[in-house]
């Protein structure tokens, strides 16, 4: 695959970033578009391994070291083609996902991954630029209809399924715009919002029809939407924050990220005032969580102008490298610095915040405690406070960046019965089916939050399942799916 010795004549090589000072002025994403010729570098490095770990290690089971030979060989369409037979959204995972793929790949053993990333990117928006990528509705249509709850990666995988297998799909989003988290979670910075808008067009153009404003629950219920469609798939994503339970958690000041980066988002948009009441201009910021959302969170501050941003992570610093106990092919704990780490602020990490402190109602300062990690039974770990070591830290605002614990299910479980499993998340078989038929649930709902890929693979797969249900016993203008539909392959 690729160039024999390819990997030993090109180093790993990203695409440049626009300078910090210009980046910290606009929202507009910070990577400049790479020279053709060092995307076929890139795809030159991958190995003749034998075995595609990367494969493996990506849950869509994209066929990466297929179209990397076909980037190194300038065969570009062809590489589009392959990579568009597993994802349906590469324009997403080659902006967002983090790469998976590339902790798995043989290189990785040693040296510097295959830019598994990039080159996926590349090769789409050569794609969209060439024209190659066009709207393909079904040639037939089932006459079933399906209800896709939720506009994120996995409702929107599974309508992209579902409707090529020519059933009729509408998408129910609560949002005045569609997208989900992409559009309202994710800072235009590292996703701008023309790139979800141009593969919503396509979608429309295939057929498939979008509800916006739509409170599954309150207009239509659970049941009014079952008892008018032949299937229904929830996709509502994982959005319940956790919470920081001290005292001190009411003052006025203390804010969820995703209301912080909400609000920037549709600031952005143009859809909502400029003038957030979450700005962080001028103040003096602290991140709690040291994730992706915090990174996230960190880049926006810095963007609005603060005072100073300081990000802190309950756990201690990552090694630098690979730990013994967390060998290849093993997603790397391992330090990373993300874009945003790169413009500023400050991390400090094994920081337990213990309190919160202010005067006439508003946050002033954290009150926190070092902390330090000690194992026990059966590979677990827990925190242990080192004696003497208590800060306190001033703060103006303060924005928990803590994940997420699960999906708002009660509008399910009360109106459908809808059965929830051990950690509160929508509980479905191998078919991605509740207990309740013809419902079923893919993407962060059912497994919690997690990766935009995943999400898509999900997708993916439920709509397989939907597709299933939905032929079984199916009347005679049902058409048969041939090889060459969407549910031949993967």
């Amino acid at each position: 695959m690729g160039k024999v010795t390819g990997f030993k004549e090109w180093p790993r090589a990203l695409p440049d970033k626009r300078p910090v000072a210009d980046r910290l002025r606009d929202w507009r994403e910070l990577y400049q578009p790479q020279p053709r010729e060092r995307v076929r570098e890139q795809g030159g490095r991958c190995m003749d391994c034998g075995v595609p770990f990367c494969q493996q290690g990506c849950p869509l089971g994209n066929q990466i070291p297929d179209w990397n030979d076909l980037v190194y060989r300038d065969r570009w369409h062809e590489a589009h083609l392959r990579l568009a037979a597993t994802n349906n959204f590469p324009e997403f995972t080659g902006r967002l996902c983090p790469a998976p793929c590339e902790g798995s790949c043989v290189l990785a053993i040693n040296a510097d991954a295959v830019t598994i990333e990039q080159i996926e990117k590349e090769i789409i928006e050569r794609a969209f630029a060439e024209g190659w990528v066009q709207a393909q509705p079904p040639r037939a249509r089932s006459e079933r209809s399906v209800a896709v709850v939720g506009s994120g990666p996995a409702g929107l995988a599974a309508a992209a399924q579902l409707n090529s297998a020519g059933h009729r799909v509408t998408v129910y989003e609560k949002a005045d715009q569609l997208g989900g988290l992409l559009r309202y979670g994710i800072p235009d910075f590292k996703l701008e919002k023309w790139v979800i808008d141009r593969r919503l067009a396509l979608l429309e153009a295939e057929g498939v029809k979008f509800v916006t404003g739509a409170a599954i629950g309150e207009r239509p219920t659970w049941r009014e939407l079952r008892d008018t469609h032949d299937a229904v798939l929830i996709a509502i994503g994982a959005e319940r924050p956790r919470e920081l339970d001290v005292p001190g958690r009411e003052l006025d000041g203390v804010h969820l990220a995703m209301d912080f980066l909400r609000l920037q988002n549709r600031a952005v948009g143009s859809d909502a005032p400029a003038a957030s009441p979450l700005l962080a201009t001028g103040k003096r910021v602290i991140i709690l969580g040291g994730g992706d959302t915090g990174s996230d969170c960190l880049g926006t501050a810095l963007r609005h102008g603060a005072a100073s941003v300081q990000q802190i992570e309950l756990l201690p610093a990552p090694p630098r490298g690979r730990d013994p106990g967390n060998p290849w092919p093993q997603w790397p704990v391992v330090w990373r610095s993300s874009t945003s780490h790169e413009e500023g602020g400050v991390r400090d990490f094994a920081l337990q915040t213990k309190r919160l402190s202010g005067s006439e109602g508003k946050l002033s300062a954290l009150h926190a405690v070092r902390v330090e990690t000690v194992g026990q039974g059966e590979g677990g770990l827990r925190l242990v406070e080192q004696p003497g070591s208590e800060v306190t830290l001033p703060v103006d605002l303060l924005i928990l960046a803590l994940g997420f614990v699960g999906p708002d299910t009660t509008a399910l479980v009360d109106q459908l019965g809808v059965a929830r499993d051990a950690r509160g998340n929508v509980r479905i078989d191998r078919s991605f089916a509740t207990n309740v038929e013809g419902v079923f649930a893919a993407g962060d709902a059912q497994r919690g939050a997690s990766l935009i890929v995943w999400a898509i693979a999900d997708g993916r797969e439920a709509a397989r399942a939907v597709d299933s249900y939905l032929r079984e016993g199916a009347p005679s203008w049902l058409p048969t799916r041939g090889a060459d539909q969407p549910f031949g392959g993967r």
